[in-house]
């Protein structure tokens, strides 16, 4: 789904900080999560998390713990991420490459939307192709954290977390 993407197609995805669907996602239990994606052209279909799905998500939260990365804190999150990126262009893109920082980060970031907001995650496929993402309460959005860091990390950008993520945390707060 999006551009460091494990299923589907591998196209550049939104840029924007959310994906906004024209129509809200469907939950089915019958959507081929590997389907070709080029065939897809309906709305966005959101399976629940499946225990590969919880599985991956728990490796990278671990990797952000061990890197001391904080989920509950947008500060924590956006200058480790900073940190790696800066790193990687230091050393010429040696090191841990580009499909580990941001499957990481774009975890930390979907886990803490998943505290922080009316979001919870789910296994979403659209014209991009099926990967991780977040499904809003009300089922009216999707977010996929992976196409909001794959597409800053091509772009070179550094310090966008803490101001796009509250942002989606603002307009999807968490009722109560």
């Amino acid at each position: 789904m999006g551009l460091f993407s494990r299923k589907g197609r591998g196209g550049a995805g939104p840029s924007a900080e959310e994906y906004e669907a024209d129509h809200a996602p469907e939950l089915s239990d019958t959507a081929e999560a590997d389907g070709p994606a080029g065939d897809f052209t309906g709305r966005p279909v959101a399976q629940p998390l499946g225990s590969e799905e919880r599985d991956r998500l728990a490796r990278a939260l671990e990797q952000a713990a061990a890197e001391g990365v904080d989920v509950d804190d947008l500060e924590s999150i956006g200058t480790h991420y900073d940190d790696a990126y800066r790193r990687w262009s230091a050393g010429g893109g040696a090191g841990r490459g580009p499909d580990v920082i941001v499957e990481t980060y774009a975890v930390a970031i979907g886990e803490h939307l998943a505290r922080h907001s009316a979001r919870e995650w789910a296994v979403v496929t659209d014209v991009f192709g099926t990967d991780l993402g977040l499904v809003a309460a009300r089922a009216d959005t999707v977010v996929v954290p992976h196409n909001l860091v794959g597409a800053r990390w091509m772009r070179g950008e550094t310090g966008w977390i803490p101001g796009v993520v509250s942002h989606l945390v603002r307009i999807r707060p968490r009722a109560g």
